[in-house]
């Protein structure tokens, strides 16, 4: 297996790209982000592209991939809804529509989040963008895509988030995870579960196209 990366500082994207490296079945990783991620590997290439909106400079680079795992992704705390977008849809389908032309037998893995609103007219913006996102992702030609929907994440193996809120939440709840994992198991994945989730459905696929937390387990235990 081919792998592209796109948001692989991210907290999820380290988390996939950490089980990425550590497949024997993964033969080549390529991330692609605008901040290198600071990881050697003998089976990664970092690739840093400042604009991607505009693609066309790093197509060649862009070929020959079986599997792209898209983790971008940003808060939309402080965005108007146009800033929000240009980031969570207009990124994701600027590389999803460049990557369904180079690659058009691709598996396209997006990293949405639960709370999606696929009817795109619910009163929470974020949920808005992300649902208009997937129905758009989902319409492009690809041989197979899926959305996944995790609920709250909890960072292991080194992973963390670039937003010092989150961090500071992360941190706090810490000793609470075995507790919150026991009560609330619908919700809470860890980074390198869904990194490993995320590999099995590249090479196995899924019933739903939409994954929420309980259909990511069920590919963990299957």
């Amino acid at each position: 297996m081919r792998v592209l990366v796109f948001g692989a500082t991210g907290m999820i994207g380290q988390g996939v790209l950490r089980a990425a490296l550590m497949d024997p079945g993964v033969e080549f990783v390529q991330t692609v982000g605008r901040t290198p991620t600071g990881v050697e590997h003998k089976k990664l290439r970092g690739l840093v592209h400042r604009d991607l909106l505009r693609l066309e400079p790093i197509e060649p680079e862009l070929r020959g991939f079986d599997t792209c795992f898209f983790c971008l992704g940003v808060s939309s705390a402080g965005l108007s809804e146009p800033e929000y977008k240009v980031v969570t849809y207009d990124i994701a389908m600027a590389v999803a529509e460049t990557l369904c032309r180079l690659n058009p037998n691709m598996t396209f893995v997006f990293v949405s989040g639960v709370g999606t609103d696929s009817t795109e007219h619910g009163r929470m913006m974020w949920a808005r963008v992300k649902g208009a996102t997937e129905k758009a992702l989902m319409r492009l030609p690809f041989r197979a895509s899926y959305m996944f929907r995790p609920g709250f994440i909890q960072p292991v193996d080194g992973a963390r988030s670039k937003t010092a809120l989150y961090r500071f939440v992360y941190t706090a709840l810490t000793p609470l995870m075995p507790l919150l994992r026991w009560m609330f198991p619908a919700y809470v994945l860890t980074t390198n579960e869904i990194g490993l989730a995320m590999l099995r459905v590249a090479r196995l696929g899924y019933p739903r196209r939409i994954l929420e937390t309980k259909d990511i387990r069920a590919l963990l235990t299957t």
